[in-house]
């Protein structure tokens, strides 16, 4: 399956937040949009960065509370792993895993398109590997 056809079935819709907005401000929208990564964006195409659970918790260590007035930009990881929709998703699950990465953005033409978690690609391959299993079980079973 590629990426496209993944963003087809779960949606393109992505949650952005402005670099510039109070770390404070956005926590919310992890409960709310039940995600685990914020793209961050002035535009909403343009993709400046990320800020993850993980950014929260790391920011905390090392500025405590002071991290919660502080700009987004400040707790982003930059230099974000993308995919594009062409690629396979055995292809981005390489990815994640190499760069220890649940998000992926997906960019087509510089332009932010939508985002790929770990859990939707698990998803994908569990229902597939389901699938495989009721076609074998279902041929075994026509032959005997």
């Amino acid at each position: 399956m590629l990426v496209k056809e993944l963003l087809a079935q779960k949606g393109s819709g992505v949650v952005t937040v402005r670099p510039e907005l109070v770390v404070s401000s956005v926590l919310n929208d992890f409960r709310f949009h039940q995600i685990g990564a914020l793209v961050v964006s002035v535009d909403g195409e343009t993709l400046l960065g990320m800020l993850t659970e993980r950014d929260v918790v790391l920011g905390l260590l090392l500025h405590g509370k002071r991290l919660l007035d502080m700009p987004v930009r400040a707790a982003m990881s930059t230099g974000v792993a993308t995919c594009d929709p062409g690629q396979s998703l055995a292809a981005i699950l390489r990815t994640m895993t190499d760069r220890r990465a649940r998000h992926l953005p997906v960019v087509e033409a510089d332009r932010l398109v939508g985002v790929v978690s770990i859990g939707d690609v698990v998803k994908v391959r569990l229902d597939e590997a389901e699938l495989e299993n009721r076609v074998l079980r279902d041929l075994y079973h026509s032959h005997r």
